[in-house]
């Protein structure tokens, strides 16, 4: 069947590859095609960001001409070369001279000190919109990321650490800003490059033409160091996102820690993982700090010959010293690009692999498969759930359900019980279409579920776990999740009518209470109540509540049992539970084992049977099986 072909085709996602090395390609255009996508709202932004950075550059080229040129060369020495470009510098401090009346210098000061102030003020206008832009971008992916994460399905974390999907969502998309900001920044220094280059060649092609040997120098060395750092930039990432795992999931099982007295042999495991993480930061710093210090030093001997040639020059009368100061300041300009970029190569490096990581996220189709057109389901169901020769297994060759077929008829409590692994909760699973199974096989009301659409269908079907999740927020918002059909009324109707109103108002904020993290500040039984709550408020029509009971205590146990009685009134459920009061008052218990359906029946009658489920009850009450010889 096609459906069953398409569940092959999930199970056949190699999951390893999410965690592989990624290459991190110098120059992945495709990736940052992709990256522009997210850019392309903000464009009018960008736009004036590049016209701002255009200004900037403009104006850091003027400043080293009126030391030079119209300092030096035209007050002090008066010896301006009239082929020399001053972009009309001297002829303005002439004018201005002459307006005002003021002292040349005085005006020389005035010119460069407002310049000055314009190149500053246009160079933190063009970087502030520049990563205003960047982060609005970034904003958009996060969230898009955060949406396709969101949505897919539980067999996808059944094989990925969250940890390491975490990493994609927070530092990946770090090391994206830092590109696209560095990418920006990179066009405001090449544009005085250009410029430095034709005014340099304009006063004296030979020394430039010279020192022009130097870039092909820093751009080798450049290349080398890069090349040497690319697989240490690499390893950084990836001992950093294991760090982020080991931590995410001490954190989350830190009572299990503490309990097992697992604190030392934890924080030895850390230990090793972060000094992997460290070495390699070590390693690519000792790589840049040689790196830095060979851009300094070929700079500095740039300016000796600039210094040793332009002095011969200068006795020659073939430059004048505000020429030989003006190379000096020029050179920056010169090599200073060829260093950032070398700069920009590294976060490349970085950021090259997280768009790989972000983008081998968002392409990860891994889903629930959703009719194409879905069934609309009525106002109210009768709750028939039926499962037809269902089997499932969540790895290849090894099957959890085998052939389980069994009838609830609407309005009935059935009860499932059955040891460790022999498919309870795998049932709840695909009851609530977390798992992909063939056409066939699960029916609510004679529909297929598989022709529901998951969302429709999880409105039906109200699950309470055992291990019962808290959000961050308030009692309300933990029991509404968000839904604006679930008013602060109905909320509360729903927590009387389970037994909870009464520990909510003894709160200090009742329903406004902010629970702190996994509900901390809530006991076992409360928290248990708040589940039912929710379920309540939500008004499903199926009911299923997986061992919801089993870490209750003794003292609100009769609260729960109320709860549930109320809870279930005029609904189909489904209750997998260990509890003998829980298990007595379903119209009828299935015993699984083995992935199959073992025996089905009431209380009364298995135990008659002295099958299976007269073995587990004994076991657990405690209570010898009769011997059929001595009977």
């Amino acid at each position: 069947m096609q459906k069953q072909a398409d569940t092959n085709t999930e199970q056949q996602h190699d999951h390893a590859m999410f965690d592989a090395d990624l290459s991190g390609a110098v120059l992945n255009m495709h990736l940052l095609g992709r990256l522009m996508h997210w850019l392309k709202p903000y464009k009018l932004s960008l736009f004036i960001s590049t016209v701002l950075v255009l200004i900037t550059s403009t104006l850091q080229i003027l400043l080293p001409i009126i030391i030079s040129l119209v300092a030096i060369d035209h007050m002090f020495l008066n010896e301006s070369d009239a082929d020399t470009p001053d972009f009309g510098l001297i002829e303005l401090n002439t004018y201005l001279v002459d307006l005002s009346g003021l002292h040349p210098l005085f005006i020389a000061c005035l010119m460069y000190g407002v310049i000055q102030i314009l190149w500053a003020f246009t160079g933190h206008a063009h970087r502030m919109t520049l990563i205003g832009a960047v982060i609005n971008g970034l904003r958009d992916l996060r969230l898009d990321l955060f949406r396709h994460l969101e949505t897919r399905p539980s067999s996808f974390y059944d094989r990925v650490a969250v940890g390491r999907v975490m990493t994609r969502v927070t530092n990946d998309v770090e090391a994206l800003f830092e590109l696209l900001r560095g990418l920006g920044s990179l066009i405001g220094e090449f544009v005085p490059f250009f410029v430095a280059l034709t005014v340099m060649l304009a006063i004296n092609p030979e020394l430039t033409v010279i020192l022009l040997f130097a870039l092909p120098i820093l751009a080798t060395a450049t290349y080398y160091f890069r090349r040497m750092t690319r697989h240490l930039f690499r390893q950084v990432r990836q001992t950093l996102s294991a760090l982020n795992q080991n931590l995410q999931e001490n954190l989350a099982g830190l009572q299990v820690v503490q309990l097992s007295d697992r604190e030392g042999f934890n924080l030895k495991r850390y230990t090793r993982i972060n000094e992997n993480n460290r070495d390699f930061e070590l390693r690519s710093a000792r790589v840049e700090t040689l790196y830095g210090a060979f851009n300094d030093s070929l700079a500095h001997i740039a300016i000796g010959v600039i210094i040793w040639f332009g002095a011969s020059q200068v006795a020659d009368l073939e430059m004048t010293l505000g020429e030989v100061v003006l190379f000096t300041q020029f050179i920056g300009m010169l090599f200073h690009p060829v260093v950032v970029l070398g700069e920009q190569t590294n976060i490349l490096f970085r950021a090259m692999a997280s768009g790989e990581r972000i983008f081998q996220a968002i392409d990860w189709d891994e889903k629930i498969h959703e009719p194409a057109e879905p069934v609309q389901l009525p106002a109210r169901l009768d709750g028939e759930v039926r499962f037809n020769h269902v089997n499932f297994s969540y790895l290849d060759n090894m099957p959890i359900l085998n052939d389980v077929t069994f009838t609830i008829a609407p309005g009935e409590k059935l009860a499932i019980v059955g040891p460790t692994g022999s498919g309870k909760s795998t049932l709840i699973r695909l009851l609530s279409r977390f798992y992909d199974f063939a056409d066939g096989q699960i029916f609510l009301d004679g529909v297929d579920l598989n022709h529901i659409h998951s969302h429709d269908l999880r409105k039906r079907v109200g699950v309470v776990l055992q291990d019962f999740h808290i959000f961050s927020g308030t009692i309300y918002d933990n029991i509404a999740l968000g839904n604006p059909d679930i008013t602060r009324e109905r909320a509360v109707d729903a927590a009387k009518t389970v037994n909870a109103h009464d520990f909510i108002i003894s709160l200090p904020g009742g329903y406004d209470t902010e629970l702190t993290e996994r509900g901390q500040n809530l006991s076992q039984g409360q928290r248990q109540l708040l589940a039912f709550a929710r379920v309540l408020a939500a008004d499903p029509e199926i009911l299923v509540l997986d061992e919801a009971t089993a870490s209750i205590d003794t003292e609100t146990e009769l609260l729960i049992q109320d709860a549930l009685r109320r809870l279930t009134q005029g609904r189909t459920s489904i209750l997998i539970a260990h509890r003998l009061q829980t298990i007595q008052e379903a119209d009828r218990v299935l015993v699984l084992h083995n992935g199959r359906v073992e025996e089905l029946g009431t209380h009364e009658e298995l135990l008659a049977a002295q099958g299976l489920y007269s073995t587990l009850h004994s076991l657990q009450f405690q209570e010898p099986v009769a011997d059929e010889d001595s009977a």
